[in-house]
């Protein structure tokens, strides 16, 4: 019997320290479980993001200690020097021309796909390339190219067509890598597409079939402004993705700087020579910063016209 009415439960009474009062509070759990997260970008990415800010304004060779320059670097490159410009010209029809070919070709698809018999095997077949490496697609697809007894020359003799030279003539270096990287990127983009479609509820589809519209009207007029969201997710990350790409270039142009004549020659691929080929540390620096500066606007710019005035026109 304990005193005063009280029963005695034989366990000492718990009192927690307040700093784990405070901790396990409900204003602090949800950062408690955020902080790895914010340490780890914190480190791997603010920090970075800092250092090559200052690095830009510098001259290093990752041996001696920086030397600051101010804005040089900079300069340099608007000025000086004669390859960057023309890198950055062709990084933007390599993006670019990756989405006005794959995006188009991959909502078709998936649109397609959607009505499909056996979803699920297309599906499979179409997303290979996603789990595929980029060396082995890189190398097969260089045998495809090759001049003389590569498999697209081959298909084209036989409907007497000659074979262009696909990775050896500048005309056509670009476009060989474009034509690689949309196939390698159609299934990323379809299965994005498809889960789009997904979303749309068919109450819509069939309204507009009460009305009278047909299947272009029913694609127009009610897919592509119900899918807007995923085709803007779309159309940004694979801006993103095809500004910094370069892998598939060192695949299909070893021994190169992007091919003959430079004509596959991305800023990405530049800013990977100049910095750890040629140990121009605070150049590769200015070269990125001035690359996030394009990607920002014009990502911004396509913010613009698919939210307000692209998809919503007409």
């Amino acid at each position: 019997m304990g005193t005063g009415g009280r029963r005695h439960t034989g366990r000492p009474p718990s009192v927690a320290h307040p700093v784990i009062r405070r901790l396990t509070s409900k204003k602090s759990m949800p950062w408690l479980f955020l902080s790895p997260a914010i340490v780890f970008a914190f480190v791997f990415v603010l920090l970075p993001v800092i250092f090559a800010a200052y690095i830009s304004l510098t001259t290093w060779d990752s041996l001696s200690p920086p030397r600051w320059v101010g804005v040089k670097n900079y300069e340099y490159l608007f000025a000086t020097d004669p390859v960057f410009l023309r890198t950055l010209w062709q990084t933007l029809i390599f993006a670019l021309g990756s989405l006005a070919l794959g995006v188009p070709l991959a909502l078709l698809l998936a649109t397609a796909l959607s009505r499909a018999r056996l979803r699920g095997v297309w599906r499979v077949l179409y997303t290979l390339p996603m789990v595929t490496n980029i060396v082995a697609i890189g190398m097969i697809f260089w045998f495809v190219f090759r001049p003389t007894d590569g498999l697209l020359n081959r298909l084209l003799g036989v409907f007497g067509l000659p074979g262009p030279g696909w990775l050896t003539d500048p005309s056509l270096a670009m476009l060989s890598v474009i034509l690689v990287f949309v196939w390698m990127e159609l299934g990323r983009n379809m299965l994005l597409f498809l889960a789009g479609l997904g979303s749309i509820d068919e109450s819509y589809y069939e309204a507009a079939r009460l009305d009278g519209a047909g299947n272009w009207q029913l694609f127009r007029f009610v897919t592509l402004p119900l899918l807007k969201p995923t085709i803007l997710f779309v159309v940004v990350t694979g801006f993103i993705s095809g500004m910094s790409y370069f892998t598939l270039m060192l695949v299909l142009f070893p021994g190169t700087q992007g091919g003959p004549g430079r004509a596959a020659l991305t800023t990405g691929q530049y800013m990977y020579q100049m910095a750890f080929e040629d140990l121009r540390m605070g150049r590769a620096s200015a070269v990125s910063y001035v690359l996030f500066a394009l990607v920002f606007v014009v990502t911004l710019v396509q913010f613009r016209l698919l939210k307000r005035g692209g998809l919503e026109a007409g």
